[in-house]
């Protein structure tokens, strides 16, 4: 019986973490949609030809890890460290 009752959410404390949890998550999206473009517009050739038509490995792992950075400032900076 006790297990059942730690099912039991308590809505009041519920909602306002749901909704600070979908606005990090809006302006995380925001930052990485910022920083693919500034990568695009930054580098001097397609990297969408680059990486799907010409398969560069390379070019995309460097992005995968710059999107990995982000990530990390992002979650620190959510969790105040």
């Amino acid at each position: 019986m006790l297990n059942m009752l730690a099912l039991i959410v308590d809505l009041d404390k519920l909602l306002p973490v749901l909704l600070t949890t979908v606005i990090f998550v809006a302006i995380g999206l925001v930052v990485f949609a910022i920083a693919f473009l500034v990568i695009v517009y930054v580098s001097p050739f397609s990297v969408k030809k680059e990486i799907e038509e010409d398969q560069n490995t390379s070019l995309a792992i460097i992005i995968g890890s710059i999107i990995i950075g982000v990530a990390i400032i992002i979650s620190a900076a959510i969790s105040g460290n």
